[in-house]
């Protein structure tokens, strides 16, 4: 189902769907020594390798360290910077609304709102911040995840999770997209509209603002 696009504002996962951790997570892992040569250089591959070592706290404690030491060091998917660059051109309102704990549940403390919130100003159009500070949402939970994209009222939320844009709490009335890189939910159902790339989304969300006027 195709939804209007007039007085589009749209909503933003971070964490997957913004961020691409894939070589973070490898190049830090490697330097730890935590992964032979011939591990993927994934996040996905990582994990799934120090999980079958036996290693799921030193999983657990490496995303710590990633999300806030070392968030500085994670890239932006690649058309993600371009399609925000876009709409703050355009006068199309972005609202991120993500979730991550505050803090690392193993190791050393960090403030991971805090870390997420320094990547986002490091991105700059015409000297402005590519998102205003006052629409950079970071929750706790995905319940108040859900609750804070119906507070935003936005028409569209973009998010790498169907278990978000299919929950029975999703807000009615907002068009949820899949951003599925991957290609691991070609199961995710007809309600979403399935994009593998953000040149993808851009377009999609260009043609529709378009078509409104």
């Amino acid at each position: 189902m195709r939804f209007a696009f007039s007085s589009m504002h749209i909503g933003i996962d971070f964490d997957n769907t913004i961020v691409s951790y894939d070589s973070v997570f490898h190049r830090v892992a490697t330097e730890r020594g935590l992964v032979p040569p011939g591990v993927a250089p994934t996040k996905l591959e990582v994990r799934n390798w120090l999980r079958a070592a036996g290693q799921e706290d030193v999983w657990t404690e490496l995303q710590g360290y990633v999300y806030g030491a070392r968030m500085s060091d994670a890239d932006a998917y690649p058309g993600a910077i371009a399609f925000f660059r876009w709409a703050r051109k355009t006068g199309v309102p972005v609202s991120i609304i993500s979730h991550r704990t505050r803090e690392p549940f193993l190791g050393p403390r960090y403030d991971l709102h805090e870390a997420a919130r320094t990547w986002v100003k490091t991105f700059l159009c015409d000297g402005a911040p590519l998102v205003p500070p006052e629409r950079v949402h970071f929750e706790t939970t995905k319940e108040t995840k859900l609750r804070r994209i119906g507070e935003a009222v936005v028409t569209h939320f973009i998010d790498d999770l169907p278990e978000i844009l299919l929950a029975d709490s999703f807000p009615t009335g907002v068009e949820p997209i899949l951003f599925d890189p991957d290609g691991h939910h070609v199961d995710a159902g007809s309600a979403l509209f399935r994009a593998r790339s953000w040149d993808e989304i851009h377009q999609y969300v260009a043609a529709g603002w378009k078509a409104a006027f």
